[in-house]
């Protein structure tokens, strides 16, 4: 993970020494106090103040940091401090493209998925109107590492700006066909590489085009270019009273907002179909101002009926004892807790909305709502050790959900 400091502003490198020394993280050569006791061994009374020294002193401490998890602080706090500088530019003035920008930007998974380096021309970029759209296919190469294979991407207009088969540098051990469509044969007629395909995207980025796709941040990574200013339509897009922000398939999308599916069963992705999809999403809010939150499809609907949720499950209740709680055939799916003693969560799961309606129904509890005004129902029971606890038996969606 590489940090390139040296064009960072200065503001942002004082912010990062501040973090470090919060922190007590230390370099190769110790934290800030050793670092500055040995360059300025002859020196009385040297300011500690990271905005007192030079853009390269800092630089220079910062640089002395090569532990993963240190990096990947930093470079998670140079995104912050990034997000904190966008959302500070007035919103007030937005076209429909910074609008879109802007809900990425603010969507809480949009300062986990994206990480950038901590410079960044912000104000060109938040001023540009222009759309690019991007995806790309990747294969799993001999070190664990993901190669970039494909690369398509469209214009607002919907041109195809590139459509190309790219030759991974690293050896190619699983070429997930079935998904992404490609063989060995097609990677050995490409003559393009990593570099060369950066090279074409770079005058789009350098004017300050807005990039499209969905969980672009993926397609970013693998080729391996930082830019701050996206529409990623996996985190524009919500479903209504969602507790944790759920993401929607692009597949879905496309059903929901244009109308047609992009994917069929069976079939391999297409990466210039798929930044096309992207992109008609991105112009139907733009400029057709569809709604960004999306109803729940029929399926969905029905997966979701098909399970029930048990909450505020006390550590100390077995798998085996909740499933006493319930009746019928059922799977049960557990997540663990936070920390060793903490509550826990289940779902169990039905083979039809039928039989979750009847095993609710049996469960033996006071019933009442939770928040969102789902059902609910409040158990208590005695486990083996003779003790009893309380957990909660709730439904996925409201009653008469069509």
């Amino acid at each position: 993970m590489e940090l390139k400091l040296a064009t960072a502003e200065k503001q942002v490198l004082e912010e990062l020494v501040k973090l470090v020394q919060s922190r007590g993280l230390c370099g190769e050569n110790g934290g800030w106090k050793e670092f500055l006791d040995a360059k300025d061994k002859k020196k009385i009374g040297s300011p500690n103040d990271p905005s007192k020294r030079s853009h390269d002193e800092l630089v220079a401490f910062l640089t002395t940091f090569k532990k993963k998890q240190d990096l990947q602080v930093l470079k998670c706090h140079a995104n912050f401090l990034l997000i904190e500088k966008l959302e500070q530019e007035c919103p007030g003035n937005d076209t429909p493209e910074q609008s879109l920008v802007r809900l990425t930007v603010e969507h809480p998974a949009y300062s986990v998925d994206y990480s950038f380096e901590p410079h960044s021309e912000t104000s060109k970029v938040m001023e540009s109107t222009d759309l690019v759209a991007v995806d790309c296919e990747m294969v799993l190469c001999d070190n664990g590492t993901e190669g970039l294979v494909r690369v398509g991407v469209v214009d607002r207009d919907l041109k195809v700006i590139l459509d190309e088969f790219v030759k991974p540098d690293k050896p190619v051990v699983d070429y997930r066909t079935d998904i992404t469509g490609i063989t060995a044969e097609d990677i050995e007629k490409a003559t393009l590489s990593l570099v060369d395909i950066q090279e074409t995207l770079q005058p789009f980025l350098s004017n300050g085009a807005i990039l499209v796709g969905h969980s672009l941040n993926k397609d970013l990574e693998v080729l391996k270019i930082y830019h701050p200013k996206v529409i990623d339509t996996a985190l524009v897009f919500k479903y209504p009273n969602a507790r944790k922000p759920r993401r929607a398939s692009l597949n879905n999308l496309c059903k929901s907002i244009l109308g047609y599916e992009v994917r069929k069963a069976g079939v391999s992705h297409d990466c210039v179909n798929d930044a096309t999809a992207a992109m008609k999403l991105a112009l139907a809010v733009i400029e057709k101002r569809a709604n960004t939150t999306i109803p729940p499809s029929k399926e969905m609907l029905e997966v979701e009926k098909a399970k029930l949720f048990i909450h505020k499950i006390p550590h100390n209740v077995t798998s085996e004892e909740l499933e006493q709680v319930l009746s019928g055939e059922f799977t049960l799916d557990v997540k663990p807790a936070k920390t060793s003693r903490g509550c826990y969560c289940a779902f169990v799961i039905f083979r039809s909305s039928e039989e979750a309606d009847q095993a609710f129904e049996n469960v033996d509890g006071d019933q009442g709502q939770d928040s969102f005004g789902l059902p609910q129902k409040l158990v208590i029971f005695k486990l083996t050790s003779g003790s009893r606890v309380s957990i909660y038996v709730r439904k996925m969606v409201e009653d008469g959900s069509a």
